[in-house]
């Protein structure tokens, strides 16, 4: 089929690809191995969201992660122009362009930075288009003789519709996957609108994204942010921790179970919402994560928009999302509609009817660094190092901005370890900005909301320094005024002027094992792997200061063993009874195991 499809376009193929868990493995590998093994060829590449699993960077994170790569990950082989441009073997006539990266995968390789595009993700569509591309594959469910996007409505609906009016022309290419749900609605499509259909004796496994544990951080700015979403509004929540946790706390809300959690606040909470949803909320979404899935089989996502209470562009999510919508009966699968970005992700096109289904919107999107002027950092770790991407974020502040009563939130932790360094995510300055200062809105640490829409630069430093982590306040409010920014005797009010770690733990830890549990959306760690997240995290922490690692190295000489040491050691193929020459890491290990138990 891959030679096929090279004679069909004269040797010369403009792949569109989908972003992320539609890509259909086994037909672009096919056709990059196919150009490898002529140079004659050429094979362009536009897509977004290479989905990799994980490469250990170290021995310990192997002896944790290989065991259960699969299961963790989904089986599916790599992407073969993934591991070319890995290797530095992509040869000169396959090129590979993306406008979003996964998240960190792409830092430090030179051929990925510069080929990569900055593109709203609306307007993806339209740099595609510019591209003229002659073949479009994706990964489909086959129901009958018809077949689904499913997972990948975002713009491959746009351009089938375009190539139906007679405004495009391209191969379309199928490569059937039954293990997505068959998503029905404009994601559905006859096959004839194939010209080719691949349906492989092995069909790729799904990948799946892992879920992490929830942090005390991240639960605290979910609490915040469930004060801000409105009964019979509309939400938008990202993936992640933070999307998990906003899911959680809204569930928690709706069962009335946070009044003595917000009564023992140690600090200002901002929002009037606590109430449960009578109404319910209506979701308009990018991405369909296992938080809005979780507030769908909640009954939280309720208000319906043309028969929908969920309209979404993809979704990539944790193996058990996908089994869950696959189960739903056909009938409650249709409340979930997935649609092309240009309908979720803008106002244009029908926009009366889209102002009317978006009232009391929230649309809440995670930053790296937020600057004391308001100006957000989401896509990039330093100047000319992309990260992830703008994808849609920029979208949802226009439509904030645009329809009445809506906000942006943007959540983020206050503080970030890395390379044994703390760091405020609150900064005076940005080296690259996503979003720009006078777009500001609402910004979410564990301390506080801040809200920033139409206030002078004093006001808006003011409330940001008094939402960041108390041991950068001084630093901050110093720069502040050094800039003549801020009244020089202006001083942190003393409700904010405990915004410790130790202050948020004190208020949650009550709460942790009831509502706000490590893992709200469950899991793919067994227990004894839930315990090695904590302890590896623990020996991570450590591992930067001489004396916290040498503390971990005595406890695990002298201090009682932890109930569970024994399967813990064994699952990272140590010994389970402590030997005395056994590696300075697996002692490390185990004091960790031990300082938690």
């Amino acid at each position: 089929m891959a030679r096929a499809t090279f004679d069909a376009t004269g040797g010369e193929i403009r792949l569109a690809l989908p972003l992320g868990l539609g890509k259909p493995i086994t037909f672009v590998n096919a056709l990059v191995r196919a150009a490898v093994d002529d140079p004659s060829l050429s094979l362009k590449i536009f897509t977004a969201l290479s989905l990799q699993r994980p490469e250990p960077s170290s021995d310990i994170e192997a002896r944790f992660l290989n065991p259960a790569m699969d299961r963790f990950f989904g089986s599916a082989p790599s992407l073969a122009y993934v591991d070319l441009i890995k290797d530095k073997g992509l040869p000169d006539n396959i090129e590979v362009s993306e406008f979003f990266f996964q998240a960190g995968s792409w830092l430090g390789n030179e051929y990925a930075q510069r080929q990569y595009i900055s593109a709203n993700y609306t307007h993806a569509r339209d740099v595609l288009i510019d591209q003229n591309p002659n073949v479009l594959a994706q990964l489909m469910p086959r129901q009958g003789d018809r077949l689904s996007m499913s997972c990948n409505t975002d713009i491959s609906a746009d351009l089938f519709a375009r190539r139906a009016a007679g405004e495009m022309d391209f191969v379309a290419v199928a490569e059937i996957n039954d293990a997505l749900p068959f998503m029905d609605g404009p994601a559905a499509l006859d096959a004839g609108n194939c010209a080719m259909v691949l349906d492989p004796p092995e069909q790729v496994d799904l990948f799946s994204a892992l879920r992490r544990p929830v942090s005390d951080a991240q639960h605290a700015i979910a609490l915040h942010v469930s004060r801000l979403v409105p009964d019979g509004g509309t939400l938008q929540i990202g993936i992640g921790a933070i999307g998990d946790a906003v899911a959680n706390a809204l569930i928690a809300r709706d069962r009335a179970s946070l009044h003595a959690l917000w009564r023992d606040a140690p600090l200002p909470l901002q929002g009037p919402e606590e109430g449960p949803f009578r109404t319910g909320l209506y979701a308009v979404t990018e991405m369909l994560v296992g938080g809005l899935v979780a507030l769908f089989e909640a009954d939280i996502l309720r208000r319906e928009v043309d028969g929908a209470v969920i309209h979404a562009g993809f979704f990539v999510d944790a193996r058990d999302m996908y089994e869950r919508l696959r189960a739903l009966p056909p009938e409650r699968r249709a409340k979930i509609r997935m649609m092309p970005v240009s309908f979720t992700n803008a106002l244009y096109g029908d926009e009366e009817a889209k102002r009317a289904a978006r009232h009391g919107a929230r649309f809440v999107n995670g930053a790296m660094q937020v600057s004391l002027l308001g100006d957000a950092m989401s896509d990039a770790a330093k100047p000319g190092q992309v990260v992830s991407g703008v994808g849609g974020q920029f979208n949802f502040f226009e439509q904030a901005f645009a329809l009445d009563g809506a906000h942006a939130v943007l959540t983020l932790p206050a503080t970030r370890q890395s390379g044994g360094e703390l760091t405020s995510n609150i900064v005076w300055q940005l080296p690259v900005t996503t979003v720009p200062r006078h777009m500001r809105d609402i910004v979410v640490t564990e301390y506080g909301a801040a809200f920033l829409r139409g206030l002078p630069d004093e006001e808006v430093i003011k409330r940001l320094i008094s939402i960041a982590d108390s041991r950068f306040q001084p630093r901050l409010l110093q720069q502040a005024q050094n800039a003549g920014k801020i009244d020089p005797a202006w001083t942190v009010p003393k409700a904010h002027a405990h915004n410790t770690p130790e202050t948020i733990a004190r208020w949650l830890s009550p709460y942790r094992d009831e509502l706000l549990p490590d893992y709200p959306l469950g899991t793919d760690f067994t227990e004894t792997e839930k315990l090695l997240v904590k302890a590896l995290s623990h020996l991570r922490d450590a591992a930067h200061s001489k004396p916290a690692l040498l503390s971990l190295v005595w406890s695990g000489l002298t201090a009682s063993p932890h109930p569970q040491e024994d399967q813990a050691m064994e699952r990272m193929g140590y010994t389970a009874t402590p030997r005395f020459a056994e590696p300075l890491q697996a002692r490390a290990l185990r004091g960790a195991l031990r300082q938690l138990g």
